[in-house]
């Protein structure tokens, strides 16, 4: 069936009643009268296939139509594999839970986000927990704030019969944005660097193998002592 379709979908040789088309090869193109191609089809023992009927004139190939299909075919398969499949991951919580196994699902949460997965959390209020709708709702808000290096909020948390949503999507790669932790941590170690780097200058000036203010001291003092001992004499 999929093979029938694909074949009805291109016109060829006589099905093209248009006056002109342009025909597209290795070489560039050229618009010529359709009998002229055709004419060309069969000197080269192929077919004339339309490939952009909207164009004008339409655009032809001159190639085997059996080879033309399976070319297209295989770069339907290709773009098809190239397609990135999005899936929507959940993340089970209730209105209690406790630390660890929210850092657990925190975990989870990530990985998902950073493999370019969706993530649907939501806290199930049974019976009369529903009562902790708000408690439900915090936790979902810091849900979301501690995956904000991977992920963005699609809504806020809203509730629907006994579960509260939450959505959110993966960043893109590299617009991750940091936490204020991570960039306080970046810049205290930035300055460790350059104090460390100052501190390492301050010393090489120090040195007297390099010339630094120990050894102007000390030929100073050696100038000094001659000239006592000049004087002496």
């Amino acid at each position: 069936m999929k093979n029938d379709k694909m074949k009805n979908q291109y016109r060829i040789n006589e099905q093209i009643r248009v006056r002109e088309v342009r025909i597209v090869g290795e070489d560039g193109s050229t618009v010529v009268p359709t009998r002229q191609a055709l004419e060309m089809a069969r000197d080269e023992g192929v077919d004339l296939v339309e490939i952009s009927p909207n164009a004008n004139p339409p655009v032809c190939r001159l190639i085997d139509y059996s080879k033309f299909l399976y070319q297209q075919k295989k770069r339907q398969k290709e773009m098809k594999a190239k397609q990135v499949k999005v899936e929507v991951k959940e993340i089970r919580f209730g209105p209690q839970t406790d630390e660890h196994d929210y850092q657990f699902k925190l975990k989870h949460a990530k990985e998902f986000l950073e493999e370019g997965n969706k993530v649907r959390a939501y806290v199930f209020f049974r019976g009369r927990s529903i009562l902790f709708k708000e408690q439900g709702e915090v936790l979902l808000l810091r849900f979301a704030n501690d995956l904000e290096e991977c992920g963005k909020v699609e809504g806020m948390p809203s509730l629907e019969g006994k579960k509260m949503f939450l959505y959110l999507a993966p960043k893109k790669a590299g617009v991750a944005k940091k936490s204020q932790q991570a960039r306080d941590r970046e810049a205290s170690e930035v300055e460790a660097k350059e104090a460390a780097h100052q501190q390492k200058a301050n010393l090489d000036v120090d040195t007297p193998a390099n010339g630094g203010m120990l050894a102007n001291a000390k030929i100073s003092a050696d100038a000094l002592k001659k000239l006592t001992e000049t004087e002496d004499e």
